[in-house]
This record gives structure tokens, sequence and C-alpha cells, in this order.
């Protein structure tokens, strides 16, 4: 199969693929998405397919006004109605007891289906034109690094899907927050743009202990490079092995100001020589981390591509979407 990049004004060919049961990549806010026709199982499994995506591992459906929702969905949660009217459309997932149309393919067999309303207006043109609910995890292969341009699908999925919309880099750069509300409490069960602060403002938030998979991006192992990564709160105080080539994605500079350019074992006993990182990325210049989220994913990618043994990340301060950040580090460490 030939993988076309097509420009954000040609949607009309993603959308007659997806009248035809086939399977498109689109630019979200979040990340691109997989989409197919959320209520045609049989375009459904060649996500599945593309992906190499676990059949337990359920989707999020995107929908093409926030109407829509009653047609897939039981929403009755008076919380649930104020954050869709707070955050639809936008980087927000909500778990609702799902109707019977919903093929059970798309929730992994579970009586829950995981919704929401994409912000980017590539994605609404055509979910809209369209007519009917997407299906639409991250363009990926299952468990790699998410894509945030449309490259990053290419170099994952072709060969494997028709086309691409290519809608330039996404916003957020990190996956959507998911909650779900119970007993009036919102549960985030993955965290995302949406942060515990902004939640506050509508119920109780907390967070939901590790257990059984209800929802995307639950799994323990994820968003992985193939490269191992080890994660560490400084990188000054990282000592690679003898003749390790170590990438950085570095979020604090270093003691003489800048970010961290070398670290070595032998240092510490004394000897000025130091032993450069091969690669470094800066998460953000700013310590802005809307920035450094938006970043996350590419520069990730960036030194999976490089010539490396190892990956070294900073943690990044556990607020805000820096909680999300951190979310997704332990999720691909492989320390």
């Amino acid at each position: 199969m030939k993988t076309e990049i097509v420009s954000a004004q040609e949607c009309a060919k993603a959308i007659s693929l997806l009248r035809e049961g086939e399977v498109v990549a689109l630019p979200t806010e979040t990340v691109y998405g997989l989409a197919a026709d959320a209520l045609n199982p049989d375009a459904v499994v060649k996500v599945f397919e593309a992906k190499q995506r676990p059949h337990f591992d359920p989707l999020i459906v995107h929908l093409p006004i926030p109407e829509a929702s009653d047609e897939i969905a039981i929403v009755e949660s008076k919380v649930a109605h104020k954050l869709m009217g707070k955050f639809w459309p936008g980087p927000l997932t909500i778990i609702f007891p799902k109707r019977a149309i919903v093929p059970e393919i798309v929730t992994a067999g579970l009586d829950t289906v995981a919704v929401r309303m994409s912000a980017h207006p590539i994605f609404r043109e055509v979910v809209r034109e369209l007519k009917r609910p997407l299906a639409a995890p991250s363009a990926n292969r299952f468990g790699r690094i998410s894509p945030t341009t449309a490259q990053h699908v290419f170099d994952e999925l072709s060969g494997r899907i028709p086309l691409i919309v290519d809608g330039g880099a996404t916003e957020h750069g990190i996956e959507s927050t998911i909650v779900q509300v119970a007993d009036d409490t919102i549960e985030v069960l993955r965290r995302g743009p949406v942060t515990d602060d902004m939640l506050r403002e509508f119920a109780e938030v907390r967070t939901r202990p590790s257990g059984d998979i209800i929802a995307p991006g639950q799994l323990p192992s994820h968003y992985a490079p193939t490269k191992p990564l080890y994660l560490v709160d400084d990188a000054e105080s990282f000592s690679p092995a003898p003749n390790q080539r170590c990438g950085l994605l570095a979020w604090k500079a270093s003691k003489s100001g800048g970010f961290p350019t070398a670290v070595s074992s032998a240092r510490r006993s004394g000897d000025r020589r130091s032993l450069a990182f091969a690669a470094v990325r800066r998460l953000s210049e700013k310590q802005d981390l809307r920035e450094a989220a938006a970043n996350f994913f590419r520069m990730l990618r960036e030194l999976d591509n490089e010539d490396l043994d190892l990956i070294v990340v900073e943690r990044v301060p556990e607020e805000g979407i820096g909680a999300a950040i951190n979310d997704r580090l332990r999720r691909a460490a492989t320390n």
C-alpha cells in the first residue's frame, strides 16, 4: 500500500476514504490520530491492524458535535455536562456508560466508552462533514512515541495506511486528559493538557489507582522509544558506562548556567575530563511546562533517531501539565 501525505486543502480525500471504511491519519490539537468510522467494526479493525494494537486496549471516540454524545453514550452526570460545556471541543476525554450502537471492538468489550471532541480545525471539518463519530487513537505503532507531525506518522505507518492529512505540528504535543465522573467526583485516569487544577473548579479530583484497563493510555509500558530510556532527577549526577553514547532530553539548567552538555563519574573522583552527551535537546529554554509538553514527543523521537546507546531524560516539575509529561516518562522508561 502506498501512503500519501496531502495538505489541509485536500480533506475531501480523507472524507471519501473514511466513508469507504478506510483509515486516515488526521491532526488533532493533542497528537495525530489514526481515524476510522467508530460505528463500522470492519473499519475499526484496520486501526488495530495498522497500529499492531492489542484488542484489549479501548479507543477514544471523537464526536462531530456535542449532541452526538447521546447517540453513543449515556450522559446523566451534571458534573460531566459542565465539563463538556467547558472543555469541548478540546483535549478532555470523558468515560461514559456506552450505548449498544458502539461496537465492542471500540470499547475492548467494556460497558463504557471514552468520548471527546477535537478542537483541531482539520479534524473538526472532517468529522462534521462525515457526520459520524470517529475512533482515533494516536497514529503510531502500538507502545511507541506518539506522533506530533505528519512526517512522524509517515515514519511509523508508511505502507500500512493510505492517507495522512498534514496539519503541521500539533498544539499540545501530548494526549488528552481522560476522566470519569463517579459520585460527583472526577477521577483522573490519564493526565494531559487539562490539569487537575483546571478540573477542581467543577468537583473534587482524585487519581484513580492503577488496576484494570478501563481507558486508553493506562498500560504500565507505553510511549517508548526504541533506545533504552533512563529517567533521572538531574543529568549532572548521571554516570554513563565506558564508551557509552548517551543522548539527553534536558529540563534543568546546569550549575554553570546553561543546560547540561557533559557528565562523568571521573569528574566526581577529581578527574577534570568530562564525557559530553552525544546529542542534547532542551524541552524548554524558558522553563515553560506547556512548551515542554509541545516539544516532548518530537524531541524524544529526534533523539531516538540518533546513533545512541541510551537516552537520559530529566524529570520535570510534578505540577500542572508537568504531571502528564512525567506520567509518559515513567511508562516509557527502561529503569
